[in-house]
C-alpha cells in the first residue's frame, strides 16, 4: 500500500506530465474542472482543480463535491501516474472508478 505522500507525489507527477503536453494538444484536450481523487485504502481524498492542463490547489482538506471524481486504491493511483497501469483497462476492470460527464471522461482518458 502506497502512502499519502506517495499518492500526492504521483498526482504532482501527473500534473507535471500534463503541463509538458504540446501547446496545440493542450488546447484540444484541456478543460477547467474541479477534481477529487478518493483513495479508500488510505481514507483520504485529494482535491484540486484541473486548470489549463495543470492540477492546481492540491489539498486533502475538506472540499465541495468535485465535477470529476476519481476513486482508486493507493497502489493503482501510483501505477496509473507512473504509466504502469493503463487507465482504460483499469477503468473497465473496476480498479478505477470515475464519476464525470461523458465529455469530461473522454478528455480525461486522452490526458492520462
Amino acid at each position: 500500500m502506497a502512502t499519502i505522500e506517495q499518492c500526492r507525489t504521483a498526482l504532482e507527477r501527473l500534473s507535471a506530465r500534463l503541463a509538458g503536453v504540446d501547446e496545440d494538444d493542450k488546447k484540444q484536450h484541456t478543460f477547467d474542472r474541479t477534481l477529487s481523487c478518493h483513495v479508500p485504502d488510505l481514507g483520504t481524498t485529494f482535491s484540486g482543480r484541473l486548470e489549463n492542463g495543470h492540477i492546481v490547489g492540491l489539498t486533502t482538506d475538506e472540499a465541495e463535491r468535485a465535477q470529476i471524481r476519481i476513486t482508486a486504491a493507493s497502489d493503482d493511483l501510483v501505477a496509473l501516474t507512473d504509466g504502469e497501469l493503463d487507465f482504460g483497462k483499469a477503468w473497465l476492470g473496476g480498479r478505477v472508478r470515475v464519476e464525470a460527464g461523458v465529455r469530461d471522461l473522454l478528455k480525461l482518458r486522452t490526458m492520462l
